[in-house]
C-alpha cells in the first residue's frame, strides 16, 4: 500500500512538471527521438 501511495505521488509530480498532459506527450516524443538518433548514430559507426 506503501509502494502504491509513493507511485501516485511520484506520477503526479512528473506530470505536474509536464504541466499538461500534452506536456508529457510531448516530453515523451522527445525522449523517444533521442533514443532514435543514438541508434542511429551506433547503426553509422557499424
Amino acid at each position: 500500500m506503501k509502494a502504491l501511495a509513493i507511485l501516485f505521488t511520484a506520477a503526479a509530480f512528473m506530470l505536474g512538471a509536464c504541466n499538461t498532459i500534452e506536456g508529457a506527450g510531448k516530453d515523451i516524443e522527445r525522449g523517444g527521438e533521442k533514443v532514435q538518433n543514438a541508434a542511429e548514430k551506433v547503426k553509422e559507426k557499424m
